[in-house]
This record gives structure tokens, C-alpha cells and sequence, in this order.
């Protein structure tokens, strides 16, 4: 599962099986502050239509790659679409079976003289197609005056950002990590 750096580690990345009631309809991609929550896991895959990559393989930095929700099997998808809360770009869950288009892929941006992606470094994710950067902020928050009785009370918005600071920063904490 990935963390916000800015956020702080109590929040995970997470889809629930809920869909945006707006933008895109696709399924709810928020930060939750509950760390036992399943529904924070993901699987780091290869890029959209690349072959298949070996498990426990290092991913260099730099390597487009897909995050599959575990539980729902959609991807961390980002589109044109404005986020509900920040007006940013909407991050969605999308795809059927693990499937799903080239709006699914990501870069991993390390920090310094990385060569690989390392369980507790920060990483920044840079969606291929848009441009954006995986984005939370604690500021951002679904509250009851903004998301009155919703299920993702209390979770923070997930955004695509043109910004690169703070907010963009991400880690691998939990789960289940191979290596060769």
C-alpha cells in the first residue's frame, strides 16, 4: 500500500468499490487514515499492453508501471476530468480484470542517485498520458460540508497534480514485498 509523505504515514491509498457520484463514475480512489483497511493494498504490475514482469523483479526508476487495486482489480487511473474537491485532475479505479488502457500508467520518479525503487523510499508517481503527479494534502479532506453522510467521510482527496512538492511525495509501507 502507498502513503502520503505530506499527509502523513496514517494515510493509505485506497479504493473502496464506491464510484465518483459525478466527474468520470468511475470507482473512488481516496487516502484513508485506517491502516488495516484491505482495501489499501495494491499489486505494482507492468505498463498497460507491456509483457508480463517476473515477480520480485526491482523496478528502476523511471519504470512505467500500473497499480491494481487488489481487492476490486481496477487500476489507479487518471483522464481529463476535475477532481470534486481541489478542481485538480480526478483519480479513479478503472479496468475489469486487471485490464484496462493506457490512462493507467504511471512513472516511477525517484529521489537522488536512486537507480531502483526501494520499500520506504519517497517516490513521486508521473501518469504517462496527462502529465499529472499523484497528489494528497490533509488540507483536502471529504468532511460533512462537502460530502454530507458519504461513505468516504474523513478520507482525503487523491489528485492529479501539476504541481511537484511536498504533496506528491509517496511510499511503499505495507504488504507483502518480494525479491529476487
Amino acid at each position: 500500500s502507498r502513503t502520503s509523505q505530506e499527509a502523513g504515514p496514517s494515510f493509505l491509498l485506497n479504493s473502496a468499490g464506491h464510484n465518483w457520484g459525478g466527474g468520470s463514475g468511475q470507482q473512488v480512489v481516496t487516502m484513508v487514515p485506517d491502516r488495516s483497511d484491505t482495501a489499501s493494498l495494491w499489486l505494482v504490475r507492468e505498463a498497460n499492453d507491456n509483457p508480463q514482469c517476473s515477480p520480485g523483479e526491482p523496478i528502476k526508476c523511471g519504470t512505467t508501471i500500473r497499480l491494481t487495486h487488489l481487492e476490486t482489480n481496477k487500476n489507479l487511473h487518471t483522464h481529463h476530468v476535475r477532481s470534486a474537491l481541489s478542481g485538480q485532475q480526478e483519480i479513479s479505479a478503472f479496468g475489469e480484470n486487471g485490464e484496462g488502457d493506457n490512462a493507467d500508467n504511471w512513472s516511477v520518479v525517484c529521489y537522488g542517485r536512486a537507480d531502483y525503487w526501494e520499500r520506504g523510499a519517497v517516490v513521486k508517481f508521473k501518469h504517462i498520458e496527462t502529465n499529472k503527479y499523484l497528489s494528497a494534502s490533509s488540507k483536502i479532506q471529504f468532511n460533512e460540508r462537502n460530502c454530507r453522510n458519504c461513505p468516504i467521510m474523513n478520507n482525503l482527496e487523491v489528485a492529479g497534480s501539476s504541481k511537484v512538492d511536498q504533496h506528491t511525495n509517496f511510499k511503499a509501507e505495507l504488504g507483502v514485498f518480494l525479491s529476487k
